[in-house]
């Protein structure tokens, strides 16, 4: 028999908690919490047929890498995706989740893989219209379902013997054994996960499951953080809808290290890999037609090393209090750049604008870019071009004088891979490799860099 129980449900968003509470947890309205009675089905207890194993006699073949022919998209896996792991991919409205997933859904159709793709949010031919859009040709082992029970999406992949499952969205399924809430509430969401870990683990047939994730204003995934833990991997599409370009960054990975970035193009006929990200963030420029503000680092993104360029604008200011604008720097981070160029670059901006893009909008942490961000301002200030094959790799410290940075000899080799001829340094550097066509020049002061740029 069912036993009743009590819980209180949030009448604006659905939440639902055992306590009372006068405010909501999730939308912060104030007493809309109303007691609700919902039934508990007692579990029999039944007794464990499940025996241990050694792990040194545990098949590992169930780890296999499945290449999906999208070079980016497999080096942020960690190789290619694992046969029986659960992924949760993440994204704004538009970054294209749908569009990714849809395109690897089709390549390993093609190897005679059998794929579900699953929908609670679009019909079938709504599915077919982006396919039709983004595809070459549909592979007949590509199938669609369009329903929000996760019960019957289950029983409809055990019939078929899907190996590869794509979940789009989790917070639009519903799983019965969940106690009754709506779709996207965290009871249901962690339900449903829950079962989608229980078909991708399955010892005898495992299976690979893509769940899409929704994303909050808040730039983060949509539920509670447990349904992070409970996956594998979770990776995230940033990206603004109308721009061109679009990072995939995963921030957990158990077969694989967390913060790799693969970079991609949305175009027309979906997201096309950009294998060589160095080619893409430069500017290739003749000796003839170079511009002043602009300088080459190598940053590392993941654990790849990226030529990029940096951008910028020294105007003068009208105002009382001149503009420090940059969409990929933190402002004080600029602010202390442009004081230590002041005091011991002798370059006053007290009254001018600077204005710091990077190509492609990607965002400056890696310290080792701080001497190229400083020579790109005094470029612009002294209207000077720096030659486009001359690269600056070292962090600035408050003294004015050239710090070290991690990576530098794998940095060194990728200008050097891109035909870039010189490299700007720090002094105190002991290096292993010898460059045959990159020149290494060392410096202790970044007056002496400026000195040598802007006589």
């Amino acid at each position: 028999m069912p036993k009743k129980s009590n819980i209180y449900r949030c009448k604006s968003c659905g939440y639902e908690m055992v306590g009372f509470l006068g405010k909501c947890p999730q939308c912060n309205e104030f007493g809309t919490m109303e007691i609700v009675s919902v039934e508990l089905f007692e579990k029999t207890k039944t007794k464990s047929t499940i025996t241990p194993f050694k792990l040194s006699e545990v098949d590992s073949k169930n780890s296999e890498r499945i290449k999906t022919q999208i070079n980016e998209f497999d080096r942020v896996m960690g190789g290619g995706i694992v046969r029986d792991s659960v992924t949760i991919l993440t994204a704004k409205p538009g970054a294209g989740k749908s569009t990714l997933l849809l395109q690897i859904a089709n390549i390993l159709a093609k190897k005679g893989t059998k794929v579900l793709y699953a929908s609670g949010e679009e019909s079938s031919s709504q599915i077919k219209s982006r396919a039709l859009r983004i595809l070459t040709d549909i592979d007949e082992n590509l199938f669609v379902i369009s329903d929000n029970s996760l019960d019957r999406v289950v029983e409809v992949a055990n019939n078929l013997d899907a190996e590869f499952i794509i979940i789009d969205s989790i917070q639009t399924f519903t799983v019965e054994e969940a106690l009754p809430s709506r779709a996207g509430s965290p009871t249901q969401t962690m339900g449903c996960a829950n079962e989608l870990v229980k078909l991708a683990k399955e010892s005898k047939k495992p299976k690979v499951v893509f769940i899409v994730g929704q994303m909050t204003k808040e730039d983060e995934l949509a539920g509670v953080r447990a349904l992070e833990h409970l996956v594998d991997c979770v990776l995230v599409i940033e990206g603004e809808s109308g721009e061109e370009l679009r990072t995939l960054i995963t921030t957990k990975n158990r077969y694989g290290s967390t913060g790799e970035i693969g970079f991609f193009s949305m175009t027309e006929r979906g997201m096309l890999s950009i294998d060589n990200p160095s080619e893409f963030f430069m500017t290739r420029r003749n000796k003839d037609n170079n511009v002043s503000g602009s300088s080459l680092t190598v940053v590392k993104e993941g654990t790849r090393p990226i030529i990029l360029e940096i951008e910028s604008l020294v105007s003068h200011s009208f105002t009382p209090y001149p503009s420090r604008i940059s969409d990929s720097l933190k402002r004080d981070h600029l602010n202390t750049l442009i004081s230590v160029l002041e005091q011991r670059g002798g370059i006053n901006l007290y009254d001018k604008n600077v204005v710091i893009k990077t190509t492609g909008g990607i965002r400056l942490k890696d310290q080792a870019s701080n001497l190229a961000i400083i020579m790109s301002i005094a470029s612009s200030f002294y209207d000077i071009a720096i030659d486009t094959d001359t690269v600056f790799l070292a962090d600035v410290g408050l003294t004015g004088e050239l710090k070290k940075i991690p990576s530098l000899e794998s940095r060194l080799k990728e200008a050097e891979r891109m035909g870039i001829k010189k490299a700007y340094i720090p002094y105190d550097v002991i290096m292993n490799t010898k460059f045959k066509n990159l020149e290494i020049v060392k410096n202790k002061l970044l007056k002496d860099v400026l000195k040598e740029f802007f006589k």
